[in-house]
C-alpha cells in the first residue's frame, strides 16, 4: 500500500460447532502431534503444510504455501498462548499474502466430551486488514479445515 492509500479494518467473530466421533484426546491430538497435523492441516492442492510446530504455550507454528503456479504465498504465524491438555488451546496468529500482512486473529478451540464423542467448539476473533481479507473468507477456510479434520478422524482410526 502506498502512503495515499487508505487503510482500513474491519472486526469480526464467528464460531463453528462440531461434533466428531472421536474422544476429545485423540481430536486434541490431531492439533497438538505434528505428524498427525500434517495429514489434515492446509490445503494439499496450494502446497500448505505445516512447516514448524513447537507445540507449548509460547511456542510456533508456521506454515506457508503457495498456488500450484506458484502465484501466490500465503502466510500463518501462531503463537500458542493457552493450552490445556485434551481440553483447551487458545493461539494468536496473522496471515500474509505475499508478505502482505491481511489479518490478525485470536483462536480458541474447546474439546468438550460427549456421548459418542467430542464436541469441538472454534471460536475465533478476527482484525481483518486493508480489505485482503474477510471474515466470510476465514470461515470458509476453517470450515473447510474442520472437514479435513472429520476426514482424518474417520481415516486413521
Amino acid at each position: 500500500m502506498t502512503s495515499t492509500e487508505t487503510r482500513t479494518v474491519s472486526h469480526d467473530t464467528f464460531v463453528i460447532d462440531r461434533t466428531y466421533p472421536a474422544a476429545p484426546n485423540r481430536v486434541f491430538s490431531a492439533f497438538a502431534d505434528v505428524a498427525a497435523k500434517a495429514q489434515w492441516w492446509g490445503d494439499p492442492d496450494d502446497n500448505d503444510t505445516p512447516q514448524e510446530i513447537e507445540f507449548r504455550v509460547g511456542g510456533r507454528e508456521t506454515t506457508v504455501g503457495t498456488a500450484p503456479d506458484g502465484s501466490v504465498a500465503f502466510g500463518y504465524y501462531a503463537l500458542y498462548q493457552d493450552i490445556v491438555q485434551d481440553e483447551r488451546i487458545v493461539y494468536s496468529y496473522d496471515m500474509t499474502l505475499d508478505g502482505r500482512r491481511i489479518s490478525v486473529s485470536v483462536a480458541t478451540l474447546e474439546f468438550l466430551p460427549v456421548a459418542g464423542g467430542t464436541r469441538l467448539i472454534v471460536t475465533e476473533q478476527g482484525a481483518y486488514l486493508d480489505g485482503l481479507d474477510t471474515m466470510e473468507a476465514r470461515r470458509e477456510g476453517t470450515e473447510s479445515l474442520m472437514s479435513a479434520l472429520d476426514t482424518y478422524l474417520h481415516t486413521s482410526a
